[in-house]
């Protein structure tokens, strides 16, 4: 019998806070799909990234820590991002790797991807609007459903002092959001 095949998910937070919601969340996911067999989900910082200059490119070569990056980018089979909301948008830490990414050559493209947020009100609900039409340049493939979004201030309690999720309806959620983007993404690497 063959192996079930690894689908290698990145995972990249917008936020840089240390006990970002959004963090929280990915380090469940990362922590779930530890049960999930034929999954590996790696998480990305991307705080070290330098912002986009198009000087910083010489001879056109990235700095060494953009091109380990998109290496990362590169191998991966598919992208989970947790996009907290700023002013109806995404963060700049997260466009600015967005940004990186797409330099020629483009290494989002033609992937499949998810987006997850928790915040106040809508929960990031408009970030991830905004990061879907960012994508759509990036020839990125969006799953449209399971959506998750977590109002991360309305009781009772979602995550704890450290920015750990503590829901266990969420968890079940993120779990059901994991699955899809798992098979969207066997379903792109097959031609269907």
């Amino acid at each position: 019998m063959a192996a079930k095949p690894i689908i290698k998910v990145a995972a990249i937070c917008g936020s840089l806070r240390k006990a970002s919601y959004n963090a929280g969340l990915l380090r469940s996911v990362v922590e779930l799909s530890e049960s999930i067999d034929g999954i590996s989900v790696e998480y990305l910082d991307i705080s070290s990234l330098p912002m986009l200059n198009t000087d910083l490119e010489v001879d056109g070569k990235y700095p060494p820590v953009v091109e380990a990056f998109r290496q990362k980018i590169l191998t991966s089979d598919c992208y989970l991002f947790a996009s907290p909301e700023n002013n109806y948008s995404v963060t700049a830490p997260l466009k600015n790797a967005l940004d990186w990414a797409s330099r020629p050559p483009n290494v989002w493209a033609d992937k499949a991807a998810a987006v997850i947020s928790a915040g106040g009100g809508f929960g990031g609900g408009r970030s991830q609007y905004h990061l879907r039409q960012i994508g759509v340049f990036l020839d990125l493939h969006f799953i449209n459903k399971p959506e998750f979004v977590l109002n991360a201030f309305q009781p009772p309690a979602k995550f704890d002092n450290d920015g750990n999720l503590i829901d266990p309806q969420a968890k079940e959620r993120l779990k059901a959001v994991l699955l899809s983007l798992m098979a969207f993404t066997l379903r792109l690497q097959q031609g269907n």
